[in-house]
């Protein structure tokens, strides 16, 4: 049985050790954050749902590191979440000194992790936490396109009337505005999505998607909690289960896609190892061009950290 760490107990990572207990897959799930009664009332209230929902998994609330000691996965979800009229980037000061710091002190109790990244902005905070680390950028990555394929693939569910379950999709890119749905690769139990709805209408949701996470900043005055807490649950599930299932992360590009050093989101095999696999999708020139302005825009970004010498 295996030992996570989710660092953060705000709403993102209360629901990612929620959802992981619930699953019932591992030994221990430990919840730390600064203000460590909060993670201690977080950790004790889900363990007394386990009677009710029937689960073992055990779980620690602490703000102390050593707590994390020998922990296989560890998501980072600590950082300030978005407030309406704020963009990722305005984030990138603040969340990055969080983020490094975090990956530090974990670090010095885990020898070799493998790390997932949450926090905003995504892809820059995930480039952060693999040069703070000095891991494989095998064990570092990012947690992005299953959120974005899941939004995607509930306004598809609502427009057709179908179940969500028999959805399947990509996107591709950085997390946010210039993300890259990819409707050709969107199938309805094997079915083509546009075999089944409009253009214009299909669209209309792919536009959507790509703000899904400010539409719920105006809603809620804050980030959504639930679908990245699943979200990133999901990804620590196949790992330490080493089921090689198929997901957009967001992974350092070696040469894939023509693009070197940069953190991008693109599909992935994710087993024991991380990322057991980079999947090269042969792209239309059209798709080709949307992946290189969203490479471009994530670059910027990256270079606006490397100019904070943290």
């Amino acid at each position: 049985m295996s030992k996570v760490t989710v660092v953060g107990a705000g709403n993102v990572g209360a629901t990612v050790a929620n959802v992981l207990a619930h699953r019932d897959f591992l030994k221990e799930v430990v919840l730390l954050d600064i203000m460590g009664d909060v993670a201690r009332g977080k950790a004790l209230d889900s363990w007394q749902q386990a009677p009710i929902d029937y689960y073992s998994t055990s779980l620690t609330g602490t703000e102390n590191y050593e707590d994390t000691a020998g922990s296989d996965v560890v998501v980072i979800t600590a950082g300030l979440p978005r407030k309406p009229g704020m963009s990722r980037d305005d984030l990138i000061s603040t969340n990055a000194k969080i983020v490094t710091s975090v990956t530090s002190s974990i670090l010095e109790h885990s020898k070799n992790p493998i790390i997932i990244v949450v926090s905003n902005p995504l892809d820059v905070m995930t480039y952060a936490a693999h040069q703070k680390s000095g891991l494989s950028h095998r064990r570092v990555f990012g947690m992005a396109g299953i959120l974005d394929t899941a939004r995607y693939r509930a306004f598809l569910a609502t427009a057709l009337d179908v179940s969500p379950k028999d959805i399947q999709a990509i996107l591709m890119g950085g997390h946010g505005d210039t993300m890259v749905p990819l409707p050709r690769f969107t199938t309805v139990s094997g079915i083509p999505v546009t075999d089944l709805i409009g253009a214009e209408e299909l669209d209309a949701i792919v536009e959507r998607t790509k703000t899904g996470g400010g539409e719920l900043v105006k809603l809620m005055g804050t980030s959504a909690w639930y679908a990245p807490g699943a979200a990133a649950a999901q990804m620590v599930e196949t790992i330490i289960k080493d089921e090689n299932r198929i997901f957009p992360c967001c992974v350092k590009l070696d040469g894939e896609y023509g693009m070197k050093d940069v953190f991008l989101g693109v599909p992935v095999k994710l087993g024991r190892n991380g990322i057991e696999e980079v999947i090269e999708l042969k792209l239309t020139e059209e798709e080709m061009t949307l992946l290189e302005t969203s490479e471009g825009h994530v670059r910027q970004v990256m270079d606006v950290f490397d100019g904070m010498q943290l």
